[in-house]
């Protein structure tokens, strides 16, 4: 950790030569694709986490800290969800362009538990994650105010296709009978998913993947899902399957057969040249993987 420090005191001393590319940072895949909807191909983005990252438990490498340094402006999504470099991002804040994406929204729009902390995975309500993007949207344009209308206007064009998504995933959500609306997953990914769209979500690990599930957690699990007569559950495309794994061997172990509904995706975006690699494309591809399993 210690070149983490030592590269933390040479952030405020970076010059950006005239003929640098404008380079905009982001740790996750989610908001590298915010960005690169907002200005388009007027500047170079930067994502530290690709696809199958889970930032909760991501170890900051020598190579970050020299794009950290060299990035104009750095959006994180804040919240802890960045775990170890949480204190990192903070200490740059003091002296560069650091923003935490969580900002845009007030503490009432948060979901907290008291014995787990807030949940950061707001992308997964996308009306919230429109006010994201109005609040990075406004960052860039006061970082570069030459370029300014014009990612106010791809704003307002991504904020209708995101609306779009918004009601098609409502739609999509509300055909699965009531009784049949439980989604169990890997990690407690989905709150502000299942707030938003009224589906019931139980996580087998908690908001963070670097708390650790034990037996208690599987048969807790298990339980629910025999007494529910529960249809399916969902591994995450970030997290490791094994404890969902020993969740349906042990409803098996009682003769109560749950499938496997697929994969979702949680902390990170799908692979390069695939639908899911956009925050459009996984939410999208999210839904459908939900209605085909639960309907």
């Amino acid at each position: 950790m210690v070149y983490l420090f030592f590269g933390l005191s040479l952030f405020s001393c970076v010059d950006h030569t005239p003929d640098e590319p404008f380079t905009i940072l982001t740790t996750t895949g989610m908001l590298r694709d915010a960005v690169e909807n907002i200005v388009k191909e007027d500047a170079r983005v930067v994502s530290l986490m690709g696809p199958g990252i889970d930032p909760h438990t991501y170890q900051t490498t020598q190579k970050d800290v020299q794009q950290l340094m060299h990035a104009h402006i750095i959006f994180y999504n804040g919240l802890d969800l960045e775990g170890k470099m949480n204190n990192l991002l903070k200490e740059m804040a003091k002296a560069r362009k650091v923003y935490a994406a969580s900002d845009a929204l007030n503490k009432t729009q948060l979901l907290c538990d008291g014995s787990i902390g807030v949940d950061p995975h707001i992308w997964f309500d996308v009306k919230l994650w429109k006010q994201v993007i109005g609040f990075i949207s406004q960052k860039l344009q006061a970082a570069k105010p030459e370029s300014a209308a014009y990612y106010q206007n791809n704003t307002l064009t991504y904020m209708e296709v995101l609306e779009q998504l918004h009601q098609s995933v409502v739609a999509q959500i509300q055909s699965i009978p009531k009784k049949q609306r439980v989604l169990i997953t890997a990690h407690d990914a989905f709150g502000y998913f299942g707030k938003a769209y009224d589906i019931e979500v139980v996580g087998l690990q908690g908001i963070s993947t670097a708390s650790e599930c034990g037996l208690k957690d599987i048969r807790r699990i298990v339980k629910l899902i025999i007494e529910r007569n529960i249809k399916a559950v969902f591994f995450e495309t970030s997290v490791s399957d094994k404890s969902m794994r020993a969740v349906v061997e042990g409803c098996a172990r009682y003769s109560h057969k749950v499938r496997v509904g697929g994969y979702l995706y949680s902390d990170a975006l799908g692979a390069p040249n695939t639908l899911e690699v956009t925050y459009c494309g996984m939410v999208s591809a999210n839904a459908k993987t939900i209605v085909n399993a639960l309907s």
